[in-house]
This record gives C-alpha cells, sequence and structure tokens, in this order.
C-alpha cells in the first residue's frame, strides 16, 4: 500500500515535504488523509504513465542513476500493481466500483535491470576491523553485524529476533513466527546454522542479557505500526554509518552483508545451499539476486598450448 501512496502522492502533487515521514506529531497522518482523498477513478493509466515518465526524467543523463531509476519504477509499479490482483479484487467484488480500465492496466515494466550482487569490499578484513572496533565499544551494533554477516538475516528479522530462537544444543537460530515478528512469507521460515564461533559469542551475550531480545533497544516494538518500525533504528543507522566508512558503499550497507553471506555459502557449497540458507521461495531468486562467482572460472585447456611464447595458432591469425 505505501508503494501506491507514494505513486499517488508524486502523480497527483500532494506536496507534503518532509510531512510524511513525521510519525510522531500527526504529519504522516495527515499526508495519509490527502492521498485517501483522491478518487480512485481518476486514477488512470494515462496518469499512471505520466508519473512513470516523471520519475525517469528525474534521474537525468546519469546511466548509473537511470539505471536504479528504472529499477525503482518497477519495483514501486509491482508493489502497487499487486492491490488490483484478481485474487484480491474478488474479495471487494459488489462493495467498491472499480474504474475501468483499472489504473495499471497497459502500463508496462522497464526492462529488467541486472540484480546480481557483486561483492565491493573485503569481507575478512570487514570482519577483522569490526572486532577491533565494535565489539567492546559498541556490542549492539557488534551483534547486529553478526547476524547479517555469519546468519544472513534480514533487518526485520533482527530488529525482533529474541534469544529463544537460538537452538544451543543445533548450533542455530530458528525464524518462526512469534508474538511480535511476522515473516516476510512462509518461505522466510527455517532454521539458519551458525558456526561454533558465532555461537560461544552469542552464549556470551545471552549470559549478560537484560531481556528478552537479541538486541537491546530502549524503543519497544510497534505490531500495529501504519510504517514500517524498526525498534533498531538507532544502532541500524549507527552500524550502516560505520560500514560505509569502512569500505561497503552499496545503496544498503546492511543488506550487503546478508548478500555477502549467500555469496560465501554459494561459492563454497553451490547455489542450492545458498538458496537454503538464505530462506528464498525459491532457486531462481537465488540466481537473479544475491550471489556473486569468487572462484576464477576457467577452461582448463590451457595446459594444451605448447611452449612460453606465442602458440602456432595465434601466429597464423597474425599473418593472415
Amino acid at each position: 500500500m505505501s508503494h501506491f501512496r507514494r505513486i499517488l502522492s508524486d502523480a497527483f502533487k500532494v506536496d507534503a515535504g518532509n510531512e510524511r515521514f513525521d510519525y510522531r506529531t500527526g504529519g504522516r497522518e495527515r499526508w495519509i488523509e490527502k492521498v485517501h482523498a483522491i478518487v480512485l477513478a481518476e486514477v488512470t493509466p494515462a496518469r499512471i504513465a505520466e508519473w512513470k515518465r516523471g520519475f525517469l526524467a528525474r534521474a537525468g543523463s546519469s546511466p548509473i542513476k537511470q539505471r536504479a531509476a528504472r529499477t525503482s519504477v518497477n519495483s514501486f509499479l509491482r508493489q502497487a500493481k499487486s492491490l488490483f490482483a484478481p485474487k484480491l479484487l474478488k474479495h471487494i467484488e459488489g462493495r467498491l466500483e472499480l474504474p475501468s480500465p483499472l489504473p495499471f492496466e497497459g502500463v508496462d515494466f522497464e526492462k529488467r535491470q541486472s540484480m546480481r550482487y557483486r561483492s565491493g569490499f573485503d569481507v575478512s578484513k570487514l570482519i577483522e576491523t569490526a572486532q577491533a572496533e565494535l565489539a567492546s565499544a559498541w556490542p549492539q551494533q557488534f551483534k547486529i553485524f553478526l547476524l547479517a554477516t555469519f546468519a544472513g538475516l534480514r533487518r526485520g528479522e533482527i530488529d525482533l529476533l529474541e534469544w529463544s530462537s537460538f537452538r544451543w544444543d543445533s548450533g542455530l537460530i530458528r525464524i518462526e513466527a512469534t508474538k511480535w515478528f511476522h515473516p516476510k512469507s512462509e518461505d522466510s521460515l527455517g532454521d539458519v546454522e551458525l558456526d561454533a564461533q558465532v555461537l560461544e559469542l552469542f552464549r556470551g551475550y545471552h549470559a549478560r542479557a537484560r531481556g528478552s531480545f537479541v538486541i537491546e533497544s530502549r524503543n519497544e516494538p510497534r505490531p500495529e505500526a501504519t510504517f514500517e518500525h524498526y525498534r533498531c533504528q538507532d544502532h541500524f543507522e549507527k552500524l550502516i554509518h560505520w560500514l560505509r566508512k569502512n569500505g561497503v558503499r552499496s545503496k544498503t550497507p546492511l543488506h550487503s552483508l546478508r548478500k555477502e553471506f549467500g555469496s560465501q555459502i554459494c561459492d563454497r557449497e553451490g547455489i542450492y545451499a545458498a538458496s537454503r540458507a538464505l530462506r528464498h521461495a525459491n532457486i531462481a531468486v537465488t540466481a537473479q539476486h544475491y550471489l556473486d562467482k569468487k572462484k576464477r572460472v576457467v577452461s582448463g585447456l590451457g595446459h594444451l598450448l605448447k611452449g612460453s611464447g606465442p602458440t602456432p595458432v595465434i601466429d597464423a591469425a597474425r599473418r593472415s
């Protein structure tokens, strides 16, 4: 729903500035009221197509920004269009007069951009630096770093992870629905095995724990929130700043740690093992988004070339 609101806000020029981020003093609610006042019949495919052109145009002439804009516009369209899926519309048939055509009918997606992860930092060096700089001074941020890098947990999973999720005897974390946590999808449920050294670190943290949540925060969970609320937001922001300072330059540094986790497993154990560890719905998701080949892959036929100088084949090609 948030993606549809954002499209409507831009398309109908609902000028809210930063008010839509004001969760504390009612600014977001006022913005939502303005967006909800838009008549659905006025949300035509032509209006959506105009929004799309404007969104892409704001990227300017930079190829990097254009590529990012195409990825973003596809994400917005996909999420918003899903609200008008037949399986959802059948539940409101007869109770709401839907426009014809539907808002996203005939609005094309941009050509899919490659989302393949490319490692841009030395994870071994990053782990060493994290141990030196975070472990003692910023233990909550170090725990977040460990859970993302060594277990591949998502931000929401880390935010609401409870100590009861650890299976100490089995050496794993069980991701399951709890009073506070609702998984991204049923496929996200599962067990994540931990290195023995990581498990021992968390045993120590558990012995000193002052609450049920693994990451300690002054903020309480807000399952009733109408926006994406993280109880550990302050810790996340500080860790992201630290990651960028230490060479993780991606748009989403914390998520890059999860991608690196998947990439490392794929490199050692193969894509099927990585897909299971990442708890993806299917292996196609893993192949499209998360993995990077780290080992050199060559033909293996080089030993058939004789001598150290140019081969006869090369010499013949030059003479021709």
